[in-house]
């Protein structure tokens, strides 16, 4: 039987899955959860058993038979406390994927980065919001960020090819915007600065005063640093600047620059729940799907809830689906 072409209106598909392993995390970071004291953060927003690694992969298998996904990329909560890490990323590289990514904040990396590299895993963005250890511990609850940069240079050691996020809150981490960039130059990396968004308790909270802008960020980078906007890529999430040293960052800017009408991102929970847009806080389960036509309905589906202009806030947590 002929499948659906999982295509919509404005020419836009899924090419790269994003998977929650977890919706745990070692780190508490402001802009992800409300607060506690707990050593592990977690998020109790959704009952349910997580998958196993053979479901994840099985579900990877058909959703690229369908689509022919250039991208998969691992992502939490944080992903290093999967314990089955390791296999599921020697899994989906053995499934023929030749860019394999995750987004983790580096606290257990130094200990996990050559072994990462081994199994297949290509690309790392790691999550650093501040240099100064005080302002770390600010924004994430937790110290000792001499992990998370010991983390950063072994996996750069080890060949994975490293960017950095920076979610950047008015008066908590705006201070860290040179810091961060001359981090990243030091180590000749990207860093790309995430304008804040409306997800979880952030959606009607305190979101307002603790948004800084693409442009408020570019005004702080420019005091110290000339450079030229370069072309954006097709379905990016970021726009990058070059400074007249060759030095390059990037800036995410959901609410300044809106990307929806060419994104090609899907989202798979560790519930097995797929998601086209995290503006709609709607799950599709995939686990019961017999056949090809059946998961190319609920494809498009997903699709269906893509936003034509911009993200318009979402219930769910960061901690539950990567951002």
């Amino acid at each position: 039987m002929k499948l659906l072409p999982i295509i919509d209106s404005l020419g836009r598909t899924f090419k790269t899955l994003r998977v929650s392993l977890t919706n745990s995390c070692n780190l508490g970071c402001v802009y992800c959860v409300s607060g506690t004291d707990e050593d592990d953060i977690k998020d109790d927003s959704k009952d349910g058993e997580i998958i196993s690694v053979d479901e994840i992969l099985k579900q990877i298998k058909l959703l690229n038979e369908i689509l022919d996904l250039e991208v998969i990329r691992l992502t939490g909560g944080e992903p290093t406390l999967y314990k089955d890490l390791l296999p599921l990323i020697a899994g989906v590289r053995e499934l023929g994927m030749k860019e394999i990514k995750m987004t983790s904040n580096a606290f257990l990396l130094k200990n996990k980065a050559k072994a990462l590299a081994e199994a297949g895993l290509t690309h790392l963005n790691i999550s650093l919001d501040a240099i100064d250890p005080d302002v770390f511990f600010n924004i994430s609850r937790r110290k000792n960020i001499k992990k998370v940069i010991e983390g950063i240079d072994e996996a750069i050691n080890s060949g994975i090819e490293v960017k950095l996020n920076s979610v950047i809150m008015k008066g908590t981490n705006d201070s860290q915007i040179i810091p961060l960039l001359e981090f990243a130059f030091d180590r000749k990396i990207v860093v790309r600065f995430l304008e804040l968004m409306k997800m979880g308790h952030l959606q009607n909270g305190n979101f307002s005063s603790s948004f800084y802008s693409e442009e408020e960020i570019l005004a702080v980078i420019d005091l110290k640093y000339k450079s030229l906007k370069l072309k954006r890529k097709k379905a990016s999430t970021a726009n990058y600047w070059e400074t007249d040293e060759g030095q390059v960052f990037g800036v995410i800017a959901n609410e300044s620059e809106p990307f929806c009408n060419d994104c090609n991102r899907l989202r798979m929970d560790s519930f097995g729940n797929i998601y086209g847009c995290l503006s709609e806080n709607k799950p599709i389960s995939i686990l019961e799907s017999n056949s090809a036509l059946e998961l190319s309905k609920k494809l498009l589906e997903a699709l269906n809830h893509k936003q034509k202009v911009r993200f318009k806030g979402s219930e769910i947590s960061m901690l539950a689906i990567g951002g």
